[in-house]
Parts: structure tokens; sequence; C-alpha cells
């Protein structure tokens, strides 16, 4: 079911109403967690003071904010999405100083994309396999980011069926590199058996929306020989939440593609940075899992052409199959946020039970990564698989993501530490922990969650549990300021940790 904080949908459930509202909801929570000033709280409805344009914003629901109005005239008035990119944009602009004239575009882009998707759900035929419709459930996205859906501002016909949120799923491109033109490290065997390359090629599975993208720089390869087409692939592969990770359950098999299209907070290329030390990451990414329940999808190679070096690569990730536990159903951790048909977090008749279950597959290899190995990786939603038993209860976390794992020989302790407690903590538990106890009142998470994280002898836990705040990511000044996407900056966030728990 499409859920915004468990508000009912509009009276007719009007599409464009429906778009407003999934599309607010994220950019509202950056406004409130970022630039917003507490003012007033009564039952649902909550009251803040915007302190560059001096005005008074009232919202609907916590996890989900819903139904902004601003207060003018003496009485409050209803805003749409349009309205609300408004007045957040001159509220960063007396915020800071700036103009930028890109984001606000960006927040209208995000939202058009969300009533193309919903249109698209209407019409389209759900997956049946629990894990892909986990994947494919995300219309809220990122919730706080100001423009979770935006799809680089091109027509919807131009991605609408690639894209994940509308039930996508579609045959992969192939190519034909000339053998001296290849580029390729690690174990890419696995692209090999995707179809049949002629002799002095090898073959380069292309993303096709990927293709359209860069297909004039690629005209000259064509022409010369240096690439040849070979039609499309035998079977459908089916994306993912990311959008360029396509899952081929047929091969057990993900691949992630470039896309140069902006997404949340970065153009999706496959950086020749990144690629180019893929290896070292992913080897003790791979060592920190070994022999846990646990597992680490490993990004086991790449492949590219080396005049279209980070246009062309394609990366080749570890399936399912081989790291699950038997008879465990694999679900995306953002999935179980955004609700989809059979969420064993909304259907559980033990939700006490069921969070142990979950602290007790997620937290210990994240924290033991970090301790035993000295490996940070990106515990946030969309990076974290949870399996779960045929009554539903978490048995098992799967990780993935090589390209966002920093490894403490590289980078400083606390600043790895202060990583690790963001996207585990802030970006992960916190979400779970929120919907858990919005879809069972009465639920308090955090206690089970504290007594979690104290069984583990880290000299850094002791402060997270005494610790007033937390880190919390602030993507709606980075995007505006122009920084970086990677430029992490964080402000102190309450941390429901730190207070005391009873003994149980």
């Amino acid at each position: 079911m499409d859920r915004v904080d468990l508000i009912p949908p509009p009276a007719g459930d009007d599409l464009a109403a429906r778009a407003d509202a999934y599309a607010s909801a994220p950019l509202l929570n950056c406004l409130l967690r970022e630039l917003a000033e507490p003012a007033a709280e009564a039952g649902a409805l909550r009251t803040y003071r915007l302190p560059g344009v001096d005005r008074l914003l009232r919202v609907r629901g916590t996890r989900r904010p819903a139904a902004p109005e601003v207060y003018a005239a003496g009485r409050w008035h209803h805003i749409g999405h349009t309205e609300l990119v408004k007045l957040v944009a001159e509220e960063l602009r007396r915020h800071t100083g700036l103009s930028n004239h890109d984001l606000p575009a960006e927040m209208i882009d995000s939202r058009e994309a969300v009533a193309a998707l919903l249109a698209a759900r209407a019409r389209a035929t759900a997956p049946e396999d629990p894990y892909l419709l986990s994947e494919q459930s995300l219309i809220t996205g990122h919730p706080y980011h100001p423009a979770p859906k935006a799809r680089g501002g091109g027509p919807v016909a131009g991605w609408l069926a690639y894209a994940p949120e509308a039930y996508a799923r579609f045959p992969l491109v192939l190519l034909g590199v000339r053998e001296d033109e290849v580029v390729e490290e690690g174990d890419t065997s696995a692209l090999d058996a995707l179809g049949e390359a002629p002799p002095g090629y090898r073959l380069l599975p292309a993303h096709p929306w990927q293709l359209d993208l860069v297909g004039r720089e690629l005209t000259s390869a064509f022409a010369d020989g240096r690439l040849v087409r070979l039609g499309t692939a035998a079977f459908d592969t089916w994306p993912t939440a990311a959008i360029r990770t396509l899952h081929a359950p047929d091969r057990d098999l993900f691949l992630k593609f470039s896309l140069d299209v902006r997404i949340t907070n970065d153009i999706r290329r496959l950086w020749r940075h990144d690629l180019e030390k893929l290896r070292r990451i992913d080897a003790e990414a791979t060592k920190a899992f070994a022999g846990g329940s646990a597992a680490w999808l490993s990004d086991r190679g790449y492949r590219t052409a080396g005049f279209a070096f980070e246009e062309l690569a394609v990366l080749v990730r570890d399936g399912l199959h081989g790291h699950l536990l038997p008879g465990a159903t694999p679900l995306l951790a953002a999935g179980l946020v955004e609700g989809f048909a059979g969420n064993p977090l909304e259907n559980t008749r033990d939700p006490a039970a069921w969070w142990e279950a979950y602290l007790r597959a997620v937290v210990p290899p994240a924290l033991a990564a970090f301790a035993g190995h000295g490996v940070v990786i990106e515990a946030h939603l969309q990076n974290t698989l949870v399996a779960v038993d045929a009554d539903g209860l978490p048995v098992q976390a799967l990780f993935r993501d090589a390209e966002g794992v920093k490894l403490l020989a590289d980078v400083d302790r606390a600043a790895g530490w202060e990583r690790l407690v963001y996207t585990l903590v802030v970006n992960h538990l916190t979400e779970i922990a929120a919907a858990l106890a919005e879809h069972h009142p009465g639920l308090d998470p955090w206690p089970a969650a504290r007594r979690e994280l104290a069984r583990h002898d880290l000299p850094e836990i002791a402060g997270l549990l005494a610790s007033p705040t937390l880190p919390g990511k602030t993507n709606l000044l980075l995007r505006w300021t122009g920084a970086d996407g990677a430029d992490a900056r964080y402000l102190p966030l309450p941390n429901p940790l730190a207070r005391p728990v009873p003994e149980r």
C-alpha cells in the first residue's frame, strides 16, 4: 500500500494531490531538520518558525510530514508543492546569502516524476517476488532529500520504462567491444555468459537508458568498429531501488552501470577513481564478513571500453542465492520503511520480538566490520537487505555497494565512526524504528536498540549512548550551496538512545 505517514489519500484519490503529498514529505523533512525552529505542538499538528522569511509553518504528522500550511493575514493557508518549493528557496536564500536556480527545478522535477510514477503503477503489474517488490516500492525514496525522485529533468518518456517504481523490467542491450579496447579488473566472467560476441570482440552489456544518454558520444566507435551492437539479452532484468543497478534473477547476478543523470546528490557514473580502488575495498569488505551469518554481496569486478571508460562501465556484483540462509526471503530495508504488500514490519503480531530480531541481524555485523577489520560499510536503508524466515522474523542481513565503503586505513577513525553512526543509526535504525512504532502504537523501540548496542565492546559505544545528539546529514543545504555530494556535512539531532533504560 502507498502511504505517507498513514494519512489517508485525498478525497477521490486525486493523483495530483497524492503526488504533492509524496514529493512534499521529504522536502518538509529537510526544511524542518535543517532550517526551521520548533514553535508549538498540538496533537498531530506541529508548528515551526522559519527565521529567514519570518513565517510560521504548520504540518501534520511526524515521520512523513503532510498538509503544510503557512500563517498569514490572521489564518492558516494550505500550500501545495509548488508554493512549498518557493517558500524553501526563499528561506535558503536568506539563510545562506546564496542563490540557486537548479535545485528548485530539481524539486519540481521530482514532484513531476512522482506523478508519472503513480500513474504508471496504476497501469502496471507488480512483481510477485517479495524481494523484487520491496526493491521497487520506493515512491517517497530518500526521506531526507529535497528532490529524491528527480530524473535529470528529461522527458518522462525517456526514463519511465526503466523506473523501478513503475515496476519496470527490460532486457539488457548487448554490445561487443574490440578486444584491444577492453579494460577490466577482477572476475567478470559472468558477462561472457550473457550472450555471444563475434571473434575479436568481448561482450559488454549496457543499460538502455545510459546508451540513450551517451549514444552520440559513441558514434565514431560504432562507425570504425571498436564497438558493435549485438541486440538484446534473451532475459529480462529488474531495476533495483538504486535505478542503475539491475537484478538478473535467472542468472543470480546484479549489474551496476553508469547513469549520466543526477539522482539525489550525485551524477551516477561509475567514476574511474572509484573503479580503480574497487578491488582493494571489496576484498577488505569480503574478508570482514567471512564466516558469519551476515553476508557481503561482493562487487567482483568491472569491464568497460578504454575509449569510454566511465560511460560504458559495468560492475559485476554477487547474486543472492549463494549468501542467503536456507528458507530465508531477502527484503530491501528501505522497502520495509516505505511499505509494500506483505511487509512483515507492518504485519508482525509481536513487534517487540520482531525489532529485537532485526537489531540482532543488522547491528552486530556492521559493528564487527568496523571494530575487527577497519571497514566502514555504508549501512543505510538502500544498501541493506534483511532476510526473514517463513514467519516474517528477521534472521540475516546482507550488505552491498563497495563504492560507499570506507577503510580506516584511509580515513580518520572518528570520521569513520561518525559515518557509520549516520548510515546505521540515523539513516537506518531511526527510520525502521519510526515505521515500526507508527504501525504498532505504544511500542518504544529505543530501549532494545540501546541494549543491543551496549552489548558490543567498542570504545565509541559509551559515547554514542551518552551523547545528547546524533549526526544528521544536511542534504538540503549541501545541495543549495553546491557542495560535492560525497562531502557529508552534519548537524546535531536529538539522540533517542541517550536516556536511561531499565534492565530487562
